[in-house]
């Protein structure tokens, strides 16, 4: 198997009665299930970033062309690329705060303003009609935003996730996008939902460094300049790392956190060179959204008071009360069953929203697009009424006081003046001088919300805060997946700072320590939530020690977040990681397990391989590229004359031989399968190899075939043109030959080999093919053109081509021999596409990609080899 990993058969639709008669491991491979509420399998249709250098002769031009001051000058073309990428992050950041906080004053104050007037003379129906007017015009604005690009819904950061893993998800970095994926989120957070504008950030600031360096556009076409630097699936995914992790660091005032989360979250491979250019892309943007928001906020253009999107504010006692402390080491007991009970709320919270993701699949993704609104709506509409009603009814009215009941907390919000914070408490539906806690928490912004439960004591009741995380939970459960834009971060803090400041009101009222700080509490509470459900421990650690600004947690914070997560481990995965399974994405993880020890390279490759020579025909490269989906090809000769002497007294060789057995009989048949679906290429050299299934009553031919291949004396092979083709009178013996491998050559490579039209006639020589230098060869990056739209009339199917310049002639291999976690490491560590396996002489006897290397398809490898034992 070559290229994205897909065998020939995975485009084909089974039908019912073939699917129903597989084994389960043949399901697994297939990537598919027998059953709805079975779990959903890799699928095979996702390609692959290739992270490795291709070293073919144009990149070694480009080398030695290049001397110390290009090479000094290229280094510092991407350190502007870099900090360009941390200013505009920081910009779209600052575009998103300053219209959701614009629209949400204008809402809260119609509403407010109507929700006084209406309590006195009856109306507030008509309160509550304002307030869904305001909300569903938003929501729907954000769903119409979807339907334009439906990669927007969501977080992103599964989507992301994936794309630094070393997978390419369709639409993920576009332009178009982004635009969507801003004002989308810009109106789900003003229309009311519980959702964030932070996760949705890391989605925007990956964009920003997938485009910016490129200067081009694919939605905006015209957006094009001559910039020949970066065009290369390595140089794009460091750029998208650095653009994630600035986006980390806008929404949290969190570079070390950002740099941190791309390498935890993101990169399954990582160049040590990137780790100062991500840091410094995450200082540019918290610094530049610090700048702007500062200026635009309080006037005081120059200073730094707003790091990021979301401020947590300082966490200090209060001078008066000389008992008072941050935490102590009695606590720490007090912070694990926390972790523990937040790892059980986290996996709770993931097990419903995987059932809900699953329900939407199947009985709403595939309506028009039309019902998807229609849910969103609803999901408006339900959370306006619930807030609305909550406020009204079980909100408690609550003395107002001018200081603070408790002595040992005190109102310390950075960036945010006391009349803003006296501002911010709701006196709903309450006569004068009381407030309303409900009201005080749903009819406000949220990370208002988050401040006042972090650093207002005494403030909420115990039934409030347990009536409004039960709410918020099962509102933002509901809510995400659904067709918006919608981040996951705030909603879990707020839950999570509920659930603390819960806990220290019942500690206070009902076991008596007066000495506990409740903000922090609320603090290590929304710690233990947020960990149990995304499962992050050491970024997520860094970034909220960060925004507190208080290095004192960092304890606390490490040890809550890791019981939360070993906790919640022991049930699922984490939201993220649930989403990029449902969505069948052949994430690898970080490495295999023990027992996968007990597999080699060769039970896990693909043995069935579509191949090229060196030199071959237009027709033959047509027709390969044409009935196959792979992205990939070895470049091999066929070595007939020592076939005999390698095969005797080798056990590689033998072991080689035996790996082959159970596909010879099967090629002939896919051989003539193929030659009659290519009509317009009748002579085709095309050499496939792909397996079917073999017939029960066959196998006493195939050991005699065997056993005459062996046997048979060969003549050696001609030369490396290919004036033979292969045509189906040719014997079985004399289809499988053994292909010395010589490199890898892609898709992408020969599509641009054929429309440029480098090739020569038989009656020449090789040298007079025309060269393409590096630039010409990247030039359609990232979207090469597809060979079923190419117009190859003009080209004479009889014309060779040349390869070997552009093929990767030292790609790494593995042998046959090779444990499945060595195959692992290296594949993960090197980023790579292909692995070819290749014995000890030089021939290729299979290749590797990324979905041989899947959880789901070494699973059902090991059954195979226990089966087999």
């Amino acid at each position: 198997m070559a290229g994205c990993g897909a065998p020939w058969w995975c485009c084909c639709c089974p039908c019912c009665g073939e699917r129903e008669s597989r084994t389960p491991e043949e399901l697994t491979i297939l990537g598919e299930t027998q059953e709805e509420d079975d779990e959903i399998l890799p699928r095979k249709d996702y390609e692959s970033l290739d992270y490795d250098r291709c070293i073919n002769d144009p990149y070694l031009e480009v080398l030695e062309s290049m001397d110390n001051k290009k090479g000094r000058r290229y280094e510092a073309v991407k350190w502007v690329m870099v900090f360009a990428i941390g200013v505009c992050t920081g910009l779209v950041g600052l575009f998103v705060d300053f219209f959701v906080r614009l629209f949400s004053q204008l809402k809260f104050h119609v509403v407010q303003t109507s929700v006084e007037e209406c309590s006195e003379k009856g109306c507030l129906a008509m309160s509550l009609l304002e307030l869904l007017g305001f909300n569903l015009t938003f929501i729907f604005l954000a769903s119409l935003l979807v339907l334009i690009e439906p990669v927007a819904a969501g977080s992103g950061i599964p989507e992301i996730k994936c794309y630094l893993n070393g997978v390419k998800v369709p639409g993920i970095v576009r332009l178009r996008t982004l635009v969507c994926k801003a004002l989308g989120v810009l109106f789900s957070v003003a229309g009311g939902l519980f959702v964030g504008k932070e996760g949705p950030m890391i989605h925007s600031g990956a964009i920003v460094g997938a485009g910016l360096p490129q200067f081009q556009s694919i939605s905006f076409r015209k957006i094009q300049f001559n910039f020949p630097y970066f065009r290369s699936d390595r140089d794009k995914r460091d750029f998208v790392s650095a653009g994630a992790a600035a986006g980390v660091a806008a929404a949290f005032g969190a570079p070390i956190g950002g740099t941190l989360f791309s390498l935890e979250e993101g990169s399954s491979f990582w160049n040590q060179g990137l780790t100062w250019k991500v840091l410094f892309c995450s200082m540019a943007a918290t610094f530049t959204l610090n700048f702007f928001r500062s200026g635009i906020q309080f006037r005081s253009w120059g200073s730094f008071q707003l790091p990021g999107l979301l401020n947590f504010g300082e966490f200090k006692c209060s001078d008066s009360d000389k008992k008072c402390h941050l935490w102590t080491a009695m606590d720490l007991g007090f912070f694990i069953m926390m972790g523990i009970v937040g790892g059980l709320l986290g996996a709770t919270f993931n097990c419903l929203n995987k059932r809900l993701a699953k329900y939407r699949m199947r009985n709403v993704h595939p309506k028009p697009k039309l019902v998807r609104v229609l849910e969103s709506l609803l999901v408006c509409l339900t959370t306006t009424v619930v807030v609305f009603v909550a406020s009204m009814i079980l909100g408690e009215c609550r003395q107002m006081s001018s200081t603070n009941p408790s002595g040992n907390s005190t109102l310390s919000l950075q960036g945010s003046s006391s009349e803003d914070v006296n501002s911010s408490i709701k006196t709903f539906f309450c006569p004068n001088e009381t407030y309303n806690d409900m009201a005080t928490l749903f009819f406000n912004p949220q990370e208002l919300a988050i401040l006042q439960l972090f650093h207002q004591d005494g403030t909420f009741s115990p039934v409030t805060l347990s009536l409004f995380f039960l709410l918020y939970f099962l509102l933002s459960c509901w809510t995400y997946g659904s067709s918006v834009p919608s981040g996951l971060f705030v909603p879990s803090l707020l839950c999570g700072a509920a659930f603390g400041r819960l806990v220290a009101n019942l500690l206070k009222s009902y076991i008596g320590l007066d000495h506990i700080y409740s903000g922090t509490f609320a603090l290590i509470g929304a710690a233990a939530f947020l960990g149990g459900v995304v499962r992050m421990t050491i970024s997520l650690t860094v970034i909220l020690i960060e925004s507190t600004n208080e290095i004192t947690y960092g304890l606390p914070i490490m040890i809550t977040l890791m019981v939360a997560k070993w906790t919640g481990d022991f049930f699922n995965k984490g939201i993220y990681d649930i989403h990029v399974t449902l969505r069948g994405v052949p994430l690898l993880e970080w490495e295999t397990e023990v027992e996968m020890d007990k597999l080699r390279a060769s039970d896990i490759m693909e043995p069935n391989l579509t191949y090229v020579y060196p030199h071959t025909r237009i027709q033959s490269l047509v027709s390969i590229l044409r009935t196959t989906v792979h992205h990939a090809f070895p470049v091999v000769t066929e070595n007939r004359g020592n076939e005999k002497e390698f095969m005797k007294g080798n056990q590689l060789i033998s072991n080689n031989i035996r790996f082959k057995k159970s596909s010879i009989l099967t090629r002939a048949g896919e051989q003539r399968k193929r030659s009659q679906s290519m009509k317009s290429y009748p002579s085709s050299e095309l050499r496939n190899m792909c397996d079917e299934h073999i017939a029960p009553e066959e196998p006493p031919e195939k050991e005699d075939l065997l056993q005459q291949m062996l046997e048979r004396r060969y003549t050696p092979y001609p030369n490396l043109y290919p004036d033979q083709s292969p045509s189906e009178e040719w014997t079985m013996e004399e289809r499988f030959r053994p292909l010395t491998f010589h490199g890898l050559i892609l898709r992408s490579q020969l599509v641009t080999l054929l429309v440029r039209g480098v090739c020569y006639s038989e009656s020449q020589s090789s040298t007079s093919q025309p060269r393409l230098s590096y630039a010409e060869m990247a030039e359609d990056y990232p979207r090469y053109p597809d060979i079923h739209d190419l117009d190859l009339t003009l080209l004479n199917p009889r014309m060779i081509v040349d390869v070997t310049p552009y093929m990767n002639p030292s790609p790494f291999t593995v042998s046959p021999n090779t444990h499945a976690s060595q195959v692992f490491n290296l594949f993960r560590t090197m980023g790579l596409r292909h692995l070819p396996v290749v014995n000890a002489v030089g021939e290729i006897v299979g290749i590797i990609t990324r979905h041989n290397l899947t959880h789901e398809f070494l699973q059902a490898r090991l059954r195979q080899h226990y089966q087999t034992i």
